[in-house]
């Protein structure tokens, strides 16, 4: 199990968890995605549909139960912490453990994408890193590479680290295909980061569909190994 989190919203945490996925069922392992809460969703045949879970199940190679592959949806376009309260729910983290946990009884992969960045909130008391910390799971980091992503890279990895969690890697995503000095900026960050630069992702309006290498794969799993398990 990995945990998928980015330096803010919109860097591309989906895109690099779908072709996270592809990767790793290209080498021959079966695997699927989560959505924890999704925000931003719209109505289709009377159920709430969601563009980055949609991603997720065409990803995959297990079909795995909607109340698992996203326990929480919702459909304005907010916090999630807001549109619960709005909604007057609660985002219960036991409930998304459990949901991970029976996830990775039918894959050799699950990887949950959180929303927004490392500190976005569940609610007044808890966030995606709270999240993170109840798996236990090493963690990938999408860097959304544009103005302002060396710092919000170089913070986002001293947070992962100081809750105690190995940062597995991180994935390069070209979301402003005219970046002035993006190889530079790729090239610091190979310097300063705590962890290996698994793939660049380059800008593409189909990079949804697309596979990270068996490079990439085979950098992943050498470095926190095929498998982990949940520690609560």
């Amino acid at each position: 199990m990995y945990f998928v989190t980015g330096t803010d919203t919109d860097v591309g945490k989906t895109i690099a968890t779908a072709q996270l996925l592809r990767g790793f069922v290209a080498t021959g392992q079966s695997a699927v995605g989560m959505k924890p809460v999704a925000a931003g969703c719209e109505w289709r045949n009377g159920k709430l549909w969601n563009s980055d879970v949609a991603a997720h199940a065409a990803a995959s190679n297990i079909a795995a139960p909607a109340h698992l592959a996203c326990p929480y949806l919702f459909e304005a376009p907010i916090s999630p912490h807001l549109v619960a309260k709005d909604a007057g729910r609660v985002l219960d983290l036991d409930l998304m453990v459990s949901a991970a946990e029976q996830l990775q009884t039918l894959a050799d992969v699950v990887l949950v994408e959180g929303a927004g960045g490392w500190y976005a909130p569940l609610s007044e008391d808890a966030s995606m890193a709270d999240l993170a910390k109840r798996l236990q799971a090493p963690v990938i980091l999408v860097v959304g590479m544009r103005l302002g992503c060396l710092n919000h890279a170089m913070l986002s990895a001293e947070a992962i680290l100081a809750a105690g969690l190995p940062l597995a890697g991180w994935i390069a995503n070209q979301v402003d295909s005219e970046m002035p000095r993006y190889a530079d900026n790729v090239q610091y960050l190979q310097t300063h980061l705590p962890a290996p630069l698994l793939a660049e992702i380059a800008y593409s309006v189909d990079a949804q569909n697309r596979a990270l290498s068996a490079k990439s794969i085979e950098a992943l799993a050498c470095r926190v190994g095929a498998k982990h398990t949940i520690n609560n």
